[in-house]
């Protein structure tokens, strides 16, 4: 998703997916006598890195999300380019847009203070994830850990695999279910939308072509989103609490006031996507309990275990 705060969580249907495997290999207390102070390191730095700026909660949300749905999470959107590829930060969707490498550096820097080689950089996606949502006020969940880091990764996987924020509901659909992700997963997933911000670039095709969009709303928006030019500007996801993880996402969606036009394709006359919408717009524990489900269920897309991939020393680059 070019360049913005986006937590899309889309793929384009592929001849061959990813798929959601619950491995045996990771387990939520991996790393209790590995490295017992790990998960209170993570915490800790992430809580620092937001009380700095609110906004990285959702960077470090989206990174997990863009790592897991291209080839796994396996923590390939950290590599940097080498000799032997061209990594996926410079992808479409990613270049100057994705955010939060330097946060995770700092806590890769401290795990390796208190136990070398020992915490990988996919955890630690896992983790701050987690932890960021906690901290804006979403739910927890227990995070499944023992994942390892790949030794490659690639641009053109990268551009292929995350979509623009253009999606209509169907290829939404297709899109999740090539990677064993339900619609409930879909929609509840879509709901990390309640934080972060979009470049105008994401949201222009909306607001000016869309009919399914508040008019008021939309002539709003076009005040900083120009037909050209401005493609930088930065908006709110959700326009109420836009720091505040909670269910008023949906309530958005309700009054069409949905910034993307793949959001506002939750509510736009399917049956079963629009009540899953009303349902999580007027109950909070639903669809915490219902998200919380489906961030363990996609931290378990193709993980790499036992003696696959490596623990990198830094996550920018292979050992």
């Amino acid at each position: 998703m070019a360049g913005h705060d986006l937590l899309f969580l889309v793929l384009i249907v592929v001849s061959v997916g990813t798929t959601v495997r619950a491995d045996s290999q990771l387990s939520t207390d991996y790393y209790q006598s590995k490295c017992p102070d790990a998960l209170s390191i993570v915490q800790q730095e992430v809580a620092a890195a937001i009380q700095n700026e609110t906004r990285m909660g959702a960077s470090l949300l989206r990174l997990h999300f863009h790592d897991c749905f291209v080839n796994g999470c396996d923590a390939s959107i950290l590599l940097d380019d080498n000799a032997t590829f061209v990594g996926e930060k410079t992808a479409g969707a990613n270049n100057n847009s994705a955010r939060g490498y330097d946060v995770i550096d700092k806590i890769k820097a401290k795990l390796e203070e208190a136990c070398p080689g020992v915490v990988s950089c996919a955890d630690i996606l896992a983790i701050a994830a987690r932890d960021s949502v906690v901290y804006l006020g979403g739910p927890p969940w227990e995070v499944s850990l023992g994942r390892r880091d790949s030794t490659n990764a690639s641009r053109d996987a990268a551009n292929s695999l995350i979509p623009a924020p253009f999606f209509n509901l169907s290829a939404l659909i297709s899109s999740f279910s090539a990677h064993g992700l339900s619609l409930k997963n879909l929609v509840a997933l879509s709901g990390a939308h309640t934080i972060g911000l979009a470049r105008c670039t994401s949201f222009r095709q909306h607001i000016y072509n869309d009919t399914d969009i508040d008019s008021c709303f939309a002539n709003s928006l076009q005040q900083s989103c120009p037909f050209s030019g401005n493609d930088d500007a930065l908006e709110n996801l959700d326009l109420q609490t836009p720091t505040c993880f909670d269910n008023l996402y949906y309530q958005n969606l309700l009054n069409k006031t949905g910034l993307l036009h793949s959001d506002q394709e939750l509510y736009n006359g399917n049956s079963s996507t629009d009540s899953l919408v009303q349902t999580y717009a007027t109950n909070t524990s639903a669809f915490f309990e219902d998200f919380s489900k489906a961030m363990v269920k996609m931290g378990n897309i193709d993980p790499l275990t036992g003696s696959e991939g490596e623990i990198r020393t830094n996550c920018r680059k292979v050992n």
